[in-house]
């Protein structure tokens, strides 16, 4: 399932209002996530998000780095489409934690119990991280954490 290019403006500071013909298909269909890709002016980028409703309109969040990778200001007019989001999580899911997970059955049985937000979560944090390295050592971290009992978000990425 995809929508058609469709025009967008940003409507504050982090949100996108979204048309009603393009986000009630998604949303029939129980998609309240999507894989959203952006263009404007030559440049493009990809993300998941969430179809937010708000009154009687819909929007969509675009924070200041989406912006950035974009290279759109307030104000300005840029290209939008979605397409239906095969994820498991909603996110993509770094390798490097996938497969500290693969190697950690226990781990990996923590991590699926936990709700779908807070599992998007962690993963955007081990996302922020640009070395692989890195990630896999907050991945483990985590990992470990988890197995401790430890669900305070702040706390799980601290060493033990």
């Amino acid at each position: 399932m995809e929508s058609p290019v469709f025009e967008v403006r940003l409507g504050s500071i982090h949100s996108l209002p979204l048309p009603e013909e393009i986000v009630k298909p998604f949303l029939e269909k129980g998609h309240s996530r999507v894989r959203i890709a952006a263009y404007h002016e030559g440049n493009s980028i990809s993300f998941h998000g969430a179809l937010q409703g708000r009154g009687t309109g819909y929007f969509l969040m675009f924070g200041k780095q989406n912006q950035k990778a974009l290279g759109v200001f307030p104000n300005d007019y840029f290209q939008l489409q979605f397409f239906e989001d095969t994820s498991k999580y909603g996110v993509d899911m770094p390798e490097e934690f996938d497969a500290v997970l693969e190697s950690d059955p226990e781990a990996r049985e923590l991590f699926e119990s936990l709700t779908d937000g807070r599992k998007r979560g962690l993963i955007y944090a081990i996302l922020r991280y640009k070395s692989t390295q890195t990630r896999i050592d907050k991945s483990l971290i985590l990992c470990e954490n988890l197995k401790r009992g430890i669900r305070d978000p702040r706390a799980l990425f601290r060493p033990f």
